[in-house]
């Protein structure tokens, strides 16, 4: 029965709904069931004693049988399931309805009434919350998040400056951070309510930080930030005006008064947000993870750059692909946001290595490179450091990476003609020629120097790249020999180059049609250490000598 007041009183305090009369044939005609259907369907079922609860207010104690239906937890979950559908609908109707707000001047019964509903409501709420979205079971979890999120905006309703986060949204948002990862549900509320409603995204980042200050044990402080920074990655609809802040899930909220209509606000809170997950600590994966959608999904966020400056100069000590990523991301912040960083090319020049070559990100590398170099402004000292590093490593790299350091070195010279020297410089001095033509030079480029402006490489020459004209791969001899060609073409597409490997470049090779065949021995020895005039010949005497001094 339900607890607070007699339900005889509720039936003599009866107040005037909305409903017109065909509403209530409707109702009543639904109500008009056997027994026996009632009793064997559990959709019929809920479908009755919601249909009663609308009916009369003599019927409110159906509320409690809901509630307790919803809570159910004997493998009935269909049962439980429409149990708590029919609350929401229930309470739906009661919220816009008005009949859970207290007025002045109301009876002390309908206060008791009302006290009573919000009772339960908070009570289907704490089963929606803690019993549905908390399961294991994924229908459960889906349909507390729908029945939630309804809840919420019927809540909102009529209220131009409800505050999402003193509602419901805060539990909601703080059980999705600590839903295990497999969970799909923090997919589904991203993807239909975060990047859709702006009120929604607003009010999820002040959650997110809010729950991120809180201390917790390490496992759940590492579990809510992995997930935290799921939700933020999944989000990639950022507005770019003040206009496009006009989708809202709940009332539209009054101009005059609501932050919800500042783009500045909003950046603010998603800035606090990705702080607060940023200083949380971040693994490998998930660094690269943030550093992969920097430029377009985290920096539009920031107001202030330098914030992001210390995040990417820890990313960048990480090393490997880190490290590339890394500088891309200080390099948008310098050229799009007027960001102070002069070491930048010295870092970007350490990750000149041996491995480059080598590794498997290799084409990312050279088309950031290829970005990063591609002001014409930059000094020929600097340029001229590169080129000769790269042409090093060169040296020893595999066929698959020698392809694209060629062009790009070919790119650079067509852009920077003042390192040209380094191809073509005519010493004047007789006598100096004469000694580097008996004596040979002496590399004046410093391998190990860090400083790029430091290591002397414009008074150096391309001696690698001639080398590598006599290199055993035909299409890496061919290619290198475009360095003592003219210069006419006007400069390479870095993208043919990028994506071969020395498995393309072999069957390339093998699949090449012949014009000539290659010269074969015509004639096949009949022996190789002995000679037919003779005991043994060459080789044998050879041989000979070898095993005696042995």
């Amino acid at each position: 029965m339900m607890s607070g007041f007699d339900t005889a009183a509720v039936a003599g305090c009866k107040r005037k709904r909305k409903s017109n009369k065909s509403d209530r044939k409707h109702i009543k005609a639904k109500t008009r069931k056997s027994p026996s259907a009632v009793d064997d369907d559990p959709q019929t079922t809920m479908l009755h004693l919601e249909t009663q609860i609308v009916e009369s207010r003599r019927h409110y104690n159906n509320i409690a049988t809901l509630i307790q239906t919803a809570k159910r937890q004997d493998g009935e979950n269909e049962t439980a399931i429409l149990a708590a559908v029919s609350l929401c609908r229930v309470f739906a109707r009661l919220i816009s309805a008005g009949d859970m707000v207290k007025s002045k001047g109301m009876p002390e019964s309908e206060v008791v009434i009302i006290k009573w509903l919000k009772e339960r409501y908070r009570e289907y709420l704490n089963v929606l919350l803690d019993d549905y979205l908390r399961s294991q079971d994924a229908p459960r979890r889906s349909t507390s998040l729908t029945l939630l999120m309804r809840l919420f905006k019927e809540e909102s309703g009529g209220q131009k400056d409800y505050n999402w986060k003193n509602g419901h949204l805060f539990r909601l948002v703080e059980i999705l951070l600590l839903h295990p990862e497999k969970y799909s549900t923090r997919e589904e509320f991203a993807e239909k309510y975060f990047n859709q409603f702006d009120d929604i995204r607003f009010y999820t980042f002040q959650s997110i930080t809010s729950i991120l200050k809180y201390e917790h044990e390490d496992y759940i402080e590492e579990l809510i930030s992995s997930n935290g920074l799921a939700l933020l990655l999944a989000l990639d609809r950022i507005p770019g005006s003040k206009d496009d802040l006009d989708s809202f899930f709940g009332e539209t909220p009054s101009q005059s008064k609501s932050p919800l209509y500042s783009l500045t606000a909003h950046k603010s809170q998603a800035q606090e947000a990705w702080l607060a997950v940023l200083r949380s600590g971040l693994s490998k994966d998930q660094r690269k993870a943030v550093l992969g959608v920097f430029t377009h999904q985290i920096a539009p966020w920031f107001q202030r750059a330098e914030m992001l400056a210390d995040f990417l100069t820890d990313s960048f000590d990480v090393g490997g692909a880190t490290s590339l990523l890394a500088l891309s991301g200080l390099y948008y912040l310098i050229s799009e946001q007027n960001l102070d960083y002069p070491s930048f090319y010295q870092k970007l020049y350490s990750l000149l290595n041996n491995g480059l070559l080598h590794s498997k990100y290799r084409s990312r590398f050279f088309r950031l490179l290829d970005t990063f170099m591609s002001s014409t402004h930059l000094p020929a000292v600097l340029v001229a450091s590169f080129i000769k590093r790269l042409a090093k490593l060169a040296l020893h790299g595999p066929p698959a990476g020698i392809v694209v350091v060629v062009p790009w070195i070919y790119n650079m010279f067509k852009r920077h003609p003042a390192c040209t020297f380094m191809i073509h410089r005519e010493i004047r001095d007789p006598e100096v020629k004469k000694e580097f033509e008996e004596e040979g030079m002496e590399d004046p480029f410093a391998m190990d120097e860090p400083d790029p402006m430091l290591a002397d490489a414009i008074e150096s020459s391309l001696w690698e790249i001639e080398t590598l004209q006599s290199h055993y791969h035909p299409n890496v001899a061919t290619l290198a020999k475009i360095i003592s060609d003219q210069f006419t073409k006007r400069s390479y597409s870095l993208e043919d180059f990028l994506d071969h490997s020395y498995n393309m470049l072999l069957d390339a090779e093998l699949g090449r049609e012949l014009k000539k065949g290659p010269a074969v021995e015509y004639e096949i020895p009949k022996r190789i250490f002995t000679a037919e005039e003779s005991e043994t010949g060459p080789l044998g005497q050879l041989m000979a000598k070898v095993i005696a001094l042995s």
